[in-house]
């Protein structure tokens, strides 16, 4: 009875453990972070403060994801000296039927069949095809 209750307390405490692990982790900060979509950006940001996350990892799917655009990005990216994360490649491209993304330094270009997207560090411009 007492290994059988042994047992029991020691499952309960691993899966009480197990679900409190964070979904996100933020490589630029070093943490795991609770996020969000933002309803007006349609960006990922961070839930306390609202800012737009640059690269971050979801523990659940085990990829890493380029916050502006949402695009996967593993095996592109490594870690500096200085302990940062950045892109492996100068210039990475994606390219899937109507989708095409390119991403260069700290600008990104999207373009679809109807709507083109371009995110640097200081502003987003959206232009729609009609």
């Amino acid at each position: 009875m007492k290994k059988t209750l042994l047992f029991i307390s020691v499952a309960t405490m691993l899966v009480f453990t197990a679900c409190k692990q964070q979904r996100y982790y933020d490589l630029t900060a070093g943490e795991y972070v609770d996020l969000e979509k933002d309803e007006k950006t349609g960006l990922m940001v961070r839930a306390d403060t609202r800012e737009p996350v640059q690269m971050y990892v979801d523990t659940r799917t085990k990829d890493t994801i380029y916050g502006p655009t949402g695009t996967v990005i593993n095996g592109f990216i490594v870690k500096t000296g200085d302990g940062k994360y950045k892109f492996d490649e100068e210039e990475f491209k994606l390219k899937n039927g109507d989708l095409k993304l390119k991403i260069e330094g700290d600008e990104a270009k999207l373009k679809t069949d109807d709507k083109k997207v371009k995110n640097d560090d200081e502003e987003k411009k959206t232009k729609y095809d009609n």
